[in-house]
Order: structure tokens, then sequence, then C-alpha cells
């Protein structure tokens, strides 16, 4: 019996070794490849028109065993803005709108975190843009947290990823974007619409 109890506990070492790890804060890093950015507006009252902004980056720090989020950083490039149809494109990258020529990003930041459901929350912080910055709160649901099933290094190791969804409204004119609001042509509120995965670094 006496010589069974290394086999035991070596046994158990090795099986620990292979199990998850605990839970506990770690940063992650979007991943551009997969990050989704959009936004709708109410066109002269008659539908909520969708564009995209191609280019963004971000990280944050989360830990699942709460959960929590924190150290949050989302930047997109204004200039990336994209709806199929260059007219507009150009007119809503212009000074009317978000004038990416002097104001290239968009920048949110994340101060407070609160939990709202299992798997859902909101993130409370700031958002500059137009170099204005007013606070912003985003909706966000946490999708799913795993191991990739693609691999994602030099000896096919499959990176930690978590998936994350986010929403956000906004009233343009709080940024200088007054053009048409008046007269109703263009919805003075924006929807914004985050998804994304990031890899645990």
């Amino acid at each position: 019996m006496t010589k069974a109890i290394p086999f035991v506990l070596a046994f158990f070492a090795a099986l620990s070794a292979f199990a998850p790890a605990r839970a506990e804060p770690a940063k992650y890093v979007i991943d551009p490849e997969h990050f989704s950015i959009a936004m709708s507006v109410r066109h002269a009252g008659y539908f909520d028109l969708v564009g995209l902004f191609t280019e963004g980056a971000g990280s944050f720090v989360f830990d699942e065993a709460k959960p929590e989020v924190s150290d949050i950083k989302v930047t997109i490039k204004t200039a990336s803005f994209y709806s199929g149809h260059k007219k507009r494109d150009d007119h809503v990258r212009s000074a009317d709108f978000l004038n990416a020529k002097e104001f290239p990003e968009m920048v949110f930041v994340g101060k407070l975190s609160e939990k709202t459901g299992d798997r859902t929350g909101r993130i409370h912080g700031e958002l500059t843009l137009r170099g204005v910055t007013r606070p912003l709160t985003l909706d966000i649901a946490w999708v799913k947290s795993a191991e990739y099933p693609m691999g994602g290094g030099l000896f096919g190791d499959k990176p930690y990823v978590t998936g994350i969804n986010a929403r956000a409204a906004l009233k343009r004119s709080d940024f200088g974007m007054t053009y048409a609001v008046d007269n109703g042509l263009v919805g003075d509120e924006i929807v914004l619409m985050l998804g994304f995965e990031a890899r645990r670094q």
C-alpha cells in the first residue's frame, strides 16, 4: 500500500497538468480579423441605414470567475466607414459628420463594469468622437470563452478566445454632428454595434 502512494500522487499531479487553469483576470486583445463594427441611423424617417467601420482595435482584462471586465479601450478608425455608396461614405467621413481628416479615431474607454445577468452586463465609460468626450454605456453579452477550434501558432497550439457582443446608443449632436438634425433628414440617434473575438495573452 505504501508503495502505491507515490504512484497515485504522481498520477494526480500529471492529471492536473492537463486540467483547465483556474479562472483569473487575464488580458485579452481583440482579433482584428474577427471584429465587426456597425452603426445605424434613421434616414429621413424611412429606415435605419447601416454602415460599417472596417478598422478597429482594442483590449481589456476579463475575469470569468466573477465575471468582470476592466481596463477596456476600443479604438475605431473613422475614415474606415463604409456603407456601399461612395458619395454617401465620403459625406459621412466629411466635416458634416465624422470629420475623419481632423479626427481619425473615435475611442471608447471603459471606467466601470456592472453585472446584469449570468452572461450580460454594462460597461460605463467615455466615448471621444470629433474631439468631444461624453459618457457612453455599452450593453454587453458574453457569448463564449473556450480553446479556439483552429490552431493559432507554429506548433498548432489553440489560443484561448472570448467572444462578446456589445451595443450602445448615442446622440450625434452631443458630439457636434448637427447636420440635418433639425429637418429630420438624418436621425440624431446612432446605434453602435460591436462583435468580436479576443485572444487571451
